[in-house]
């Protein structure tokens, strides 16, 4: 494997708990190739959305994105960060964070479990992979 991943978290909402979960499993974080979490975005080159993204916090969000050095990766995780959740009718709550940040893995539940996360992760650098091997 040529590349690490390490994360930055955008925890929002109760999604947020379910990642320090997936998180403080470091064998598992470690096999899946996630060198740490990052302290700051300029660190990061996965940015991790978990929970609800409202029409206040989404511009925080896409400055945290704009801050990562490219390549830069986003998670979706959680049925809130990708399309809503059960707030999607709420005049205050963003229907995606694809709306302001490109995904490229939608991890899904609510709450989804922290393997998830370690799934989604695992797809990600299969993608990774893929796109390096072309």
């Amino acid at each position: 494997m040529d590349f690490r991943l390490w994360l930055f978290d955008a925890g929002l909402a109760c999604c947020a708990v379910e990642f320090g979960a997936a998180t403080s499993l470091a064998e598992s974080m470690a096999g899946l190739g996630v060198d740490s979490l990052a302290s700051e975005p300029e660190q990061a080159n996965v940015l991790v959305v978990a929970g609800t993204v409202t029409d206040k916090m989404g511009p925080a969000v896409r400055r945290l994105y704009d801050r990562m050095p490219e390549p830069r990766h986003v998670i979706s995780f959680g049925s809130c960060a990708n399309t809503g959740g059960p707030y999607w009718d709420s005049y205050c709550v963003v229907k995606g964070v694809d709306s302001l940040v490109p995904v490229d893995v939608y991890v899904p539940g609510c709450p989804p479990r922290p393997e998830a996360l370690l799934d989604g992760l695992a797809t990600l650098e299969t993608k990774l992979g893929e796109r390096a091997s072309r």
